[in-house]
C-alpha cells in the first residue's frame, strides 16, 4: 500500500519565528522571505547581545543575594543549652565526638552578647574563630556565626556601645574572607561560593555602617562626669585594664585628658599586663631620663598578648567534661564542684576541640 503523507522518518519541516508569528522555512519560497529573515535574524541576535550585557551583571549579583538567602533563611536556629557535655573518643557509652562546630551550635551564645559581662567574651572568641577556624566549622555552624554577628552588628548601632571591639573583630574576619574568596579551589569552603561572596559584601556593609556611625550627645541636666572631684576621676581611670578606654575618655574633657597622661596610671597599666623581662627589652627612655610609660604599653601590646579580663566566662568540669556558663553551673557528680571548676578563656575554649 503506498504512503500518501510525509515520510514519518523526516526531520519535519524547518520553523522560525518571526514579528507576525511563526512561518515555515522552505528553500522553495522567494528570495525574498529569506532576505527578510536573514535581515530578523541579525536584528534578533544583536538585540540579544545587548540585553544580555546589560542583564549579565545583574543576574550574577541577584543570584548571589538569592544563594545568600537562601542559605540564611532555611537555618537560623539559636540554641539555649546552659552546658554540653565535651567527648573528644567514642566510648561505650557514647560514639563519635564534639567539635568545634557543634560546641558553638549547642551553647547559648544568642542571648548570651545580650549581657553585658558575656559579650566581650563572645566577640573575642568571635574573632578568634575568624582568623583561624572560619573553614573548620560545618555549614550549619557557619549560619549561626553570622547570624549572632549580625545581632551583635545591630546591638552596637542601636546602643553606640563597644564599636571599636566589633571594627576589629570585622577587619580580621574581612581579611580571611578575601583570602578565602580569592583562593578558591585552594581551600576547602562549606557551600556556594557565591555565598562567601555575598558574605565578604555584608561584612564591609557592615564595617562601613560602623564607619559612619556618629556619637549622639545625650542632653541631662543632672549630674555628669565633669562634675566629679579629680580623685574620683582619677579611680575610675585606675578601673580600666585596656589603654585604649583610657585614651578615649580622655578625649572627652580637657580635665580628663591631663589625668589620663598621668605615668603612675600606665605603669600600673604595663605591670598587670606584662612581665618585667618584657619591660626589658622594650625600654623607652625620654630625653629627661624618664621612662615613657605610656608609649611602652602600645609597643608591648604588639609583641606580646595582654590579660584577658571578662565579667564572666565559660567554665570547663575536669571531673564530669562538662563545659557550662558559670551562673548557670552543670549536674555536677564530684564531691568538692568548686575544686573542679576551671575558666576556659575564649583560646582555651578553641583548644578544647583540637584533635
Amino acid at each position: 500500500m503506498p504512503f500518501l503523507g510525509q515520510d514519518w522518518r523526516s526531520p519535519g519541516w524547518s520553523w522560525i519565528k518571526t514579528e507576525d508569528g511563526w512561518k515555515r522555512f522552505s528553500t522553495e519560497k522567494s528570495g525574498k522571505f529569506v532576505s527578510d529573515v536573514t535581515v530578523y535574524l541579525r536584528k534578533k541576535v544583536h538585540d540579544d547581545e545587548e540585553i544580555f550585557s546589560n542583564e549579565e551583571q545583574e543576574y550574577t549579583s541577584k543570584k548571589r543575594k538569592k544563594d545568600h538567602f537562601r542559605n540564611d533563611t532555611n537555618t537560623q536556629c539559636f540554641y539555649r543549652e546552659k552546658w554540653i557535655y565535651v567527648h573528644k573518643e567514642s566510648t561505650r557509652e557514647r560514639h563519635g565526638y564534639c567539635t568545634l562546630g557543634e560546641a558553638f551550635n549547642r551553647l547559648d551564645f544568642s542571648s548570651a552578647i545580650q549581657d553585658i559581662r558575656r559579650f566581650n567574651y563572645v566577640v573575642k572568641l568571635l574573632q578568634l574563630i575568624a582568623k583561624s577556624q572560619l573553614t573548620s566549622l560545618s555549614g550549619v555552624a557557619q549560619k549561626n556565626y553570622f547570624n549572632i554577628l549580625d545581632k551583635i552588628v545591630r546591638k552596637v548601632l542601636d546602643d553606640h556601645q563597644n564599636p571599636r571591639l566589633i571594627k576589629d573583630l570585622l577587619q580580621d574576619l574581612s581579611s580571611t574572607l578575601c583570602i578565602l574568596v580569592r583562593g578558591v579551589g585552594k581551600s576547602v569552603l562549606v557551600g556556594n561560593s557565591n555565598i562567601w561572596v555575598c558574605r565578604l559584601e555584608t561584612v564591609l556593609a557592615w564595617q562601613q555602617q560602623l564607619q559612619n556611625l556618629q556619637m549622639t550627645k545625650q542632653v541631662n541636666d543632672g549630674l555628669t562626669l565633669s562634675d566629679l572631684p579629680l580623685h574620683m576621676l582619677n579611680n575610675i581611670l585606675y578601673r580600666f585594664s585596656d589603654g585604649w578606654d583610657i585614651v578615649t575618655l580622655g578625649q572627652v574633657t580637657p580635665t580628663l585628658s591631663a589625668l589620663s597622661e598621668d605615668r603612675q596610671l600606665w605603669k600600673r597599666l604595663c605591670q598587670y599586663h606584662f612581665a618585667e623581662k618584657q619591660f626589658c627589652r622594650h625600654l623607652i627612655v625620654s630625653e629627661k631620663g624618664h621612662v615613657e610609660w605610656k608609649l611602652m604599653y602600645f609597643v608591648l601590646e604588639k609583641h606580646y598578648p595582654t590579660r584577658e579580663q571578662y565579667g564572666d566566662t565559660l567554665h570547663f568540669c575536669r571531673h564530669c567534661s562538662i563545659l557550662f556558663w558559670k551562673d548557670s553551673g552543670h549536674p555536677c557528680t564530684a564531691a568538692d564542684p568548686d575544686s573542679c571548676f576551671m575558666p576556659v578563656s575564649p583560646q582555651h575554649f578553641i583548644d578544647l576541640f583540637r584533635f
